[in-house]
């Protein structure tokens, strides 16, 4: 019965990946992720991973993606430039590319035949991700958070500064 749920969630995470590498412009890129992050939403539901599949949603199908767009829309408003050519041989190089990541991906897929052992109890909960993030990756979560916000006040010290006066600033 999960099949009926999991194959249309799958053809359409794949169809929306191709999309995102396919799609001419930058906007229909960040659609079609959205596409590939709402299908991995429903396939963490039918892990019974609610608190994953939620905080998919909320935090990389909302919040990732409308920032995605947001830059998008800013850089393409403020750069003024054309289309940008493409390198010579570039579509025999994907091809190549491609080709050898399906390969590995086939093999990979062939070579995984063994069972998989059944999720531990609770996994995917609120309180399962609560106890490894605030006990058992306590330090690596504090880390992350104190990159952040020096990223954040980088940024921030950045953009007060403005332009350098050599280049044309004001």
């Amino acid at each position: 019965m999960e099949w009926v749920i999991f194959v249309p969630a799958a053809v359409l995470a794949i169809a929306g990946g191709v999309g995102v590498i396919a799609a001419r412009q930058p906007v229909h890129s960040a659609i079609a992720l959205l596409v590939v992050l709402a299908s991995l939403a429903v396939t963490y539901l039918l892990l019974a991973a609610q608190f994953i599949a939620v905080l998919q949603v909320i935090i990389y199908a909302g919040a990732i993606v409308v920032l995605f767009l947001f830059v998008i829309m800013l850089l393409h408003a403020r750069s003024g430039e054309g289309p940008v050519e493409k390198l010579p041989r570039q579509r025999v190089a994907a091809v190549v590319f491609a080709s050898l990541f399906l390969a590995a991906l086939l093999a990979g897929s062939v070579a995984a035949t063994r069972p998989l052992a059944p999720a531990p109890e609770g996994f995917g909960t609120a309180q399962h991700v609560g106890e490894a993030l605030f006990v058992t990756y306590l330090l690596p979560f504090e880390l992350a958070s104190v990159i952040l916000m020096v990223g954040i006040i980088a940024a921030v010290v950045v953009v007060k500064r403005g332009p350098p006066a050599g280049r044309g600033g004001r």
